[in-house]
């Protein structure tokens, strides 16, 4: 038998709203939230720990319940929440009935493993919007680049609003954060070529060779890439533009410059 939850005013109500709603919790608490079948298993998948589930059993059976459980090596809390208290939390609405809890991770550049000695890297500085981040990560799942490094982070991977833009990429791809003098540091060590997306002494990204251990680094729309990067660039490049604006979603760019890099070295399915 599950537990059951059935008002708003539950303790536990209040404490999944705040895990969703503030970084501060999430880091204090060392965990996150998950909505989604989907999600969940990805997660489950990409060796983070299960600790909780919260279901509307209208919404899930037993045996997905069961198949999200035989995943992994876990034992996690499964507690049934009434349509109310769901509907209060999920952001879908009514539509997967499961909302799952995991263990965060501490995602270092120290611990990135590369299987391929030409590695093929997404980096990008400062981004704010949870949305570009998603579709960056989306980006970078699609392309299966050796991994994903946000420098100077502005909000923690597991805002739900990532989780959720990025589809659950951000499960499936290998990420690390750090400042962006620790990365630069990082890929000189690891001989990575840096190649930073900006207009200064720049030349088109298809001019480039990008079958070597590569770096493609982008910035914000509003403020470009900072100095520190364009001072340690092997090569600035460019996206030439056709139309009347100089600028372009972060994630289309890196989209562009990504596949690219992919079609020089051989696309494989």
């Amino acid at each position: 038998m599950h537990k059951q939850i059935s008002s708003l005013q539950n303790t536990a109500v209040k404490r999944l709203l705040q895990l969703q709603e503030k970084s501060r919790n999430r880091r204090k608490e060392g965990v996150f939230t998950v909505e989604g079948m989907r999600e969940t298993m990805l997660g489950i998948e990409g060796g983070f720990k299960l600790t909780e589930i919260y279901i509307q059993p209208n919404l899930i059976s037993e045996e997905e319940i069961k198949s999200v459980l035989e995943n992994g090596n876990f034992r996690p809390d499964i507690t049934e929440l009434s349509p109310e208290v769901y509907n209060k939390l999920a952001y879908r609405g009514s539509t997967e009935g499961i909302i799952a809890v995991f263990r965060s991770k501490t995602p270092a550049l120290e611990d990135l493993k590369f299987s391929s000695e030409k590695p093929l890297i997404l980096i990008a500085e400062a981004p704010e919007k949870p949305g570009n981040i998603g579709a960056l990560l989306r980006t970078a799942d699609a392309a299966k680049v050796d991994a994903v490094i946000i420098a100077n982070p502005k909000t923690d991977l597991y805002n739900p609003n990532i989780i959720r833009s990025s589809v659950g990429c951000v499960f499936t791809n290998q990420i690390a954060t750090g400042s962006t003098s620790e990365i630069i540091a990082f890929l000189k060590r690891q001989n990575i070529k840096i190649y930073s997306a900006a207009l200064q002494s720049s030349k088109v990204y298809a001019e480039i060779d990008f079958t070597n251990a590569s770096a493609i680094v982008v910035g914000t729309e509003a403020t470009g890439l900072s100095s520190e990067w364009l001072e340690n660039s092997d090569q600035n490049i460019i996206i030439p533009m056709s139309g009347k604006i100089d600028s372009m979603n972060v994630s289309v760019a890196a989209g562009i410059l990504i596949f690219e890099a992919k079609r020089q070295r051989g696309v494989r399915r």
